[in-house]
């Protein structure tokens, strides 16, 4: 498989994800507040299951952003930097925050792994750290996204 062709793969499996996750939340949160509003009763997982659902598209949605390097950004310096020190500038923010999803995503690790021993259930029988599996990888994701788009800038100042 071609490095496109996985790109390309990666990239539809992550919008297909969001389009899922986005429609079964709102079906599910429409659902519930006909069921409250219409019969005064509820689907009793329906709440931990959105606040999951909003977890999951947060992260993902946070990774596409980070995709486009179209991410939050705190930057007071550009506007003052010539153009060579903007994209110096540009490449050690990019470094940082590569470095700041890292450890993050290392600690959301540890935080599941502790959640894995603790045997806590979302509901029913289903574990409560394999919905919060997504904080790990999402944060592991962006680092590495981070790191190609600041080796990207860098090269560009080449």
């Amino acid at each position: 498989m071609s490095w496109s062709r996985l790109l390309h793969t990666i990239r539809f499996i992550e919008e297909s994800l969001i389009t899922l996750l986005l429609s079964a939340m709102v079906l599910l949160a429409g659902t519930q507040i006909l069921l409250r509003n219409l019969f005064d009763s509820g689907l009793y997982w329906a709440d931990p299951v959105l606040r999951l659902l909003v977890l999951w598209l947060t992260m993902l949605g946070a990774l596409l952003a980070t995709r486009h390097n179209q991410h939050i950004r705190i930057d007071l310096l550009s506007r003052y930097l010539s153009p060579n020190w903007r994209q110096i500038n540009d490449s050690i923010g990019l470094l940082f925050s590569s470095a700041v999803c890292a450890i993050l995503a290392w600690h959301s690790l540890r935080f599941v792994y502790a959640e894995y021993l603790d045997g806590s259930t979302l509901f029913g029988s289903l574990p409560l750290w394999l919905g919060q599996l997504i904080l790990p990888l999402g944060f592991a994701l962006m680092a590495l996204r981070f790191a190609i788009l600041c080796r990207q800038s860098i090269r560009e100042q080449a």
